[in-house]
C-alpha cells in the first residue's frame, strides 16, 4: 500500500485516510458492500464550516465526540437529549477538559426523546445539512425497541425536511458482519445481547432492507468495532474480516466523514470498520459497555 507521514495522514479527507489505513484494497471491499448502494442520486457533501448538522445521542461517548469535533471543525451542532447538562467534554477529544460542560456558540442543546417524534421533528429542519444518530444504552434503562422506534422518527423528520445525509453508528455483529465479530462476542450477541442485536438489526433493516423507509437517504450504516476511549487516531481500517478496537473519538472522525466530504466512498454502504484488524476485544473503555454507543 501507498504511505503517508503523520502530518499528512491527520490533515487527509477521512475517505483518503480510511484508504490507506485499510487492510484491502478499495476494488475488494466495493464488491463486498456494492449491494447496499443506496437508490437516490447522491448529492455533493456540504463542507463542515457550512455545515448544520444534528446529532441524535450527542451526550453518548461516541455522540460527544462527534459534537466536539464538528464544533472544532466549524459546523453548527444541534443535540436532541433528554438530560442536556450530561453534554461534556469527552475522554477523548476532551483532553484536559473532560467532564467539562460543552460551551460554544455554534452548540445548541434542546431537551427531548428520540422516541418522541414531535421532538425529533423540532430540531430536523430544512436548514440542516446532515444527521448522525448515535444511540446507545441498556436495554433494561431505554427499552428493546428505542434504537429502531429512534432511527425512525429521524427518517420520518428528515423526510419532511427534506434532509438527505445521515450517518448511524449501529454495531460489528449486526446485519450481515456476524461473522466479523470475535467467537467470544458472537456467543453473547445469541445470549445476554440477543435483545440489543435485534433491535440493532431491525434499526439496520430501516435502511437495507427491500422496503425501508430511509433507503432513498444518503446514508451510512457504520459498524465499529469493540469501542475505546481516547483521542483519535486517525487510522481507521474499513475491513471484510474479523474486527478489532477502536476509538469512539475514531468512529465520529469516520461519521463526520459520511456527512462533510463529497468523495466519502462508503453512502448508500455498511462499512466494519476498526484500528487494528483482527485483535481482541480489549481497549480502555472507561464505564462504558464494549458495544454501548
Amino acid at each position: 500500500h501507498a504511505t503517508m507521514s503523520a502530518a499528512a495522514l491527520s490533515s487527509a479527507p477521512l475517505a483518503a485516510r480510511a484508504r490507506v489505513a485499510s487492510a484491502k484494497p478499495l476494488r475488494a471491499r466495493k464488491a463486498a458492500f456494492s449491494p447496499r448502494v443506496a437508490s437516490a442520486t447522491v448529492a455533493a457533501a456540504t463542507p463542515a464550516e457550512q455545515s448544520n448538522i444534528v446529532v441524535i445521542g450527542g451526550t453518548g461517548g461516541t455522540g460527544a465526540e462527534c459534537v466536539v469535533q464538528a464544533l472544532k471543525r466549524g459546523a453548527k451542532v444541534t443535540v436532541l437529549a433528554r438530560t442536556p447538562s450530561k453534554m461534556v467534554q469527552p475522554p477523548g477529544s476532551g483532553g484536559a477538559d473532560e467532564g467539562k460542560p460543552i460551551s460554544d456558540p455554534n452548540l445548541t442543546v434542546v431537551q427531548g426523546d428520540v422516541c418522541n417524534a414531535a421532538d425529533v421533528a423540532k430540531i430536523i429542519t430544512k436548514d440542516v445539512t446532515g444527521v448522525v444518530v448515535s444511540l446507545g444504552g441498556k436495554t433494561k434503562d431505554v427499552g428493546k425497541t428505542m434504537l429502531t422506534d429512534g432511527t425512525l422518527n429521524v427518517i420520518n423528520a428528515m423526510k419532511k425536511a427534506d434532509v438527505r445525509r445521515v450517518a448511524v453508528v449501529t454495531s460489528i455483529g449486526a446485519g450481515d458482519s456476524a461473522d466479523q465479530a470475535p467467537l467470544v462476542f458472537r456467543i453473547l450477541m445469541s445470549t445476554v445481547m440477543r435483545s440489543i442485536f435485534t433491535d440493532k438489526n431491525n434499526q439496520e433493516q430501516l435502511f437495507l432492507g427491500p422496503a425501508g423507509p430511509g433507503r432513498d437517504l444518503e446514508f451510512c450504516i457504520v459498524r465499529p468495532g469493540g469501542l475505546g476511549t481516547g483521542p483519535p487516531t486517525g487510522v481507521i481500517n474499513v475491513i471484510d474480516g474479523e474486527a478489532g478496537s477502536i476509538a469512539r473519538a475514531d468512529v465520529a472522525d469516520f461519521c463526520l466523514g459520511a456527512l462533510f466530504e463529497s468523495a466519502f466512498p462508503y453512502i448508500g454502504k455498511a462499512p466494519c470498520i476498526s484500528s487494528v484488524g483482527g485483535t481482541s476485544w480489549v481497549k480502555d473503555r472507561g464505564d462504558k459497555g464494549m458495544m454501548e454507543a
